[in-house]
């Protein structure tokens, strides 16, 4: 039986989401298990962890994060990981004034990414099985203050997704204006609604 990587929604919200955790994704692989991001009422179910990673070591969330993190006997980092096979790469995106970073997950011959945050869609997400993906704005960018860096918007994300040949595109860090488009029945142009503790396989 082939291993496969189980990719888990713990949180599909952006910050002080009215109705979605915050954006996290558990990682599953030969019996292996690993955290991405997440926060208070998007924390893992009960058992060991090989790794808590993040893609933002200055977010709002850290305290709660390390705190989380340090009850299960891991530090909250941003960096690399071998997981049994699994090879995580931590990559830079371009979102705010101080580093930030996604991942991409390889197993065998297939690749999942874990970007829940960027202003400029990640190159090296080009050709992924499975994207989560930023959805903080619906059909306008959030530019931040100072103009470095923000969100970008599902309608430019999903078109670069599949200019980039990205095959499932799922959105986990649903912000407000996504949130009232899913309200009015929108859907987007390409892609889907991350759902919280929907289990993804690749």
């Amino acid at each position: 039986m082939k291993r496969r990587l189980r990719l888990t929604l713990l949180g599909v919200g952006a910050m002080n989401s009215p109705r979605f955790a915050p954006a996290g994704l558990l990682l599953r692989y030969a019996g292996h298990r690993a955290v991405f991001d997440g926060g208070p009422g998007a924390e893992p179910p009960a058992g060991p962890l090989d790794a808590w990673l993040v893609t933002d070591e200055q977010a709002e969330l850290r305290s709660a994060l390390r705190r989380s993190a340090a009850e299960r006997g891991v530090a909250i980092r941003a960096g690399d990981l071998d997981l049994g096979g699994a090879r995580v790469r931590c990559h830079p995106v371009v979102h705010t004034s101080h580093p930030a970073y996604g991942y991409r997950i390889e197993a065998r011959d297939v690749a999942a990414v874990w970007a829940p945050e960027f202003w400029e869609f990640p190159a090296w997400a080009a050709g992924a099985d499975l994207m989560f993906a930023e959805a903080a704005a619906w059909n306008r960018p959030i530019r931040f203050r100072g103009g470095v860096g923000g969100h970008a918007d599902v309608h430019a994300v999903a078109e670069d997704a599949v200019r980039h040949g990205v095959r499932r595109l799922v959105y986990a860090h649903i912000g407000r204006p996504s949130i009232r488009a899913i309200d009015a029945g929108l859907k987007p142009p390409a892609g889907e609604w991350g759902v919280e503790g929907r289990t993804y396989v690749v």
